[in-house]
């Protein structure tokens, strides 16, 4: 079986080929399984539809670890590779394929940092991606200008842009649009502020720093589609209907939305609409992370812990419950959607999407995976709408106080281990809670505690919630009644009784 190359696509009557000699106008930080199933496919679906042109230059942003070299991988395929994008849409099962064709090479940035460096010299390059992680984001002030390259992101860009300034910096519109997707707050004006620390770190002129403000637009983005990567366990038998190998197939959800804030401009540069996708340019991405950390990682945190002591483990499973399925339900609807700045209708239409994706066969989402970090993840996702609802109504929602409860419930565990804490299900297995040593910690020193006193133990670290929750009227109460209903009669009663 031939692997997947251009040759293939031609043969196929696939119009993907001809687009092999395209510009490459995108730099891309990152060729993992999320930027290719998102970035990668919004541009190659602006190549089709709006006629982007635009070829793609992937960057590994990392050392290889042991022999694998996923640029090698690549760049054998000719930047080709196979995406999946499966789940629910408007209320029906889809699995769409599609070959990604938009990639021109993969360039290693330690083997190839020189190539790397010249693509700076390409007057066509306009666009810079990257997901280089949560960490990827960070000053490390051991970096020197001299490393080739700095170990850095941000050192690595800074490298870039430097070259791009020497080349075109007397010439207006040659410096970048910078998308960047990583997972932190205001990610581009994050990565800005690492750029503009090295270039006085370095000393490489206050004219390269003006350059960098005034030529270079870093968007802050919110990304959001749930990428499964590789599919291990099907891949012979994809190949097999293909006809072709592909080393690189990708798989992810349906669902797909990109909000990137910048200037009105960009909406002319980047064709999105012409395309018809699901990507909005606007001047405050904000609202929409809050809509979408408040709903969708709010729903899974709020849910998952009750949901897994009343013996469900993967979240399309419950979905097919009726009782956990109204209680996140109501959850949404009734105690997070009222306490969002986002217009009504958005935040409805965005709660459907959620519920189609959650029910997505394709994804094994493992309640137990979710759990991770519980603790910081309910004090970010959960507590805002906690306080909201206290403070618009005036009274305790009645889901959101439960699924505190639960959460208590959920890490009453009782022996400490190098790898966590160990639980136990209620007429079930064994589990281990993930979290920071110092909350696994703190539970096990209060395993013996009756219901009331470890309510209150936890209602009162301010460690945890940086603020003492059994201040919040009645709350402290409310949620030693659920627990005890949990311990008395198992979370799945404690859910029903809140609907």
């Amino acid at each position: 079986m031939n692997k997947l190359c251009y040759k293939t696509l031609e043969e196929q009557n696939y119009d993907g080929y001809l687009l092999k000699d395209a510009p490459e106008r995108v730099l891309q930080f990152g060729e993992g399984n999320f930027l290719r199933a998102f970035v990668d496919y919004f541009i190659d679906m602006m190549n089709e539809k709006a006629g982007f042109n635009s070829k793609v230059v992937l960057v590994q942003p990392i050392p290889n670890h042991g022999n694998f070299n996923l640029a090698n991988v690549i760049n054998e395929q000719e930047g080709l590779y196979t995406l999946y994008l499966r789940g629910f849409e408007n209320g029906r099962k889809v699995n769409n394929k599609r070959i990604i064709s938009c990639v021109s090479r993969c360039l290693n940035s330690y083997d190839d940092y020189e190539a790397l460096m010249a693509c700076a010299d390409n007057p066509e390059l306009r666009f810079i991606a990257c997901n280089t992680t949560e960490a990827g984001i960070v000053y490390d002030p051991q970096c020197q200008f001299t490393e080739t390259p700095p170990t850095s992101y941000p050192a690595k860009l800074t490298q870039f842009l430097y070259r791009r300034y020497q080349k075109f910096g007397s010439e207006t519109g040659k410096g970048f649009i910078i998308l960047s997707c990583e997972l932190i707050d205001d990610n581009g004006q994050e990565l800005k502020k690492c750029v503009i620390k090295y270039a006085e770190q370095w000393e490489l002129g206050e004219a390269f720093i003006k350059w960098i403000k005034d030529e270079n637009i870093f968007c802050s983005t919110l990304v959001d589609r749930i990428v499964t990567g590789f599919p291990r366990s099907e891949a012979a038998a994809i190949n097999e209907e293909n006809g072709y190998e592909d080393n690189l197939i990708d798989t992810g959800e349906v669902f797909g939305f990109w909000v990137i804030e910048g200037p009105d401009s960009l909406k002319k540069e980047l064709p999105f609409a012409k395309a018809n996708l699901p990507v909005l340019i606007t001047d405050n991405h904000k609202p929409y992370k809050q809509r979408k950390v408040r709903i969708l990682n709010g729903a899974h945190t709020s849910m998952i812990m009750g949901a897994y002591l009343a013996g469900q483990d993967i979240v399309w499973d419950c979905m097919n419950d009726e009782t956990i399925l109204n209680f996140m339900t109501r959850t949404i609807y009734d105690e997070i959607i009222p306490t969002l700045s986002l217009s009504k209708e958005d935040c409805l239409d965005f709660a459907a999407a959620v519920t189609e994706r959650f029910k997505n066969p394709f994804i094994d989402h493992a309640l137990l995976s979710i759990s991770l970090n519980s603790t910081s993840k309910w004090k970010a996702r959960v507590m805002p709408s906690l306080l909201g609802y206290v403070e618009k109504f005036g009274k305790l929602p009645t889901c959101i106080t439960a699924s505190f409860a639960f959460y208590i419930a959920f890490y009453h565990g009782t022996e400490l281990t190098d790898a966590g804490l160990l639980a136990k299900r209620p007429k079930g297995n064994t589990y281990t809670i993930s979290d920071d040593r110092s909350v696994l910690e703190f539970f096990y020193k209060h395993k013996e505690d009756s219901a009331g006193e470890l309510v209150h133990a936890v209602c009162t670290n301010t460690d945890f919630w940086d603020q003492d929750l059994s201040e919040i009227p009645g709350f402290e109460a409310e949620v030693t009644r659920v627990l005890k209903e949990v311990e008395l009669n198992g979370a799945y009663a404690a859910m029903k009784n809140c609907l």
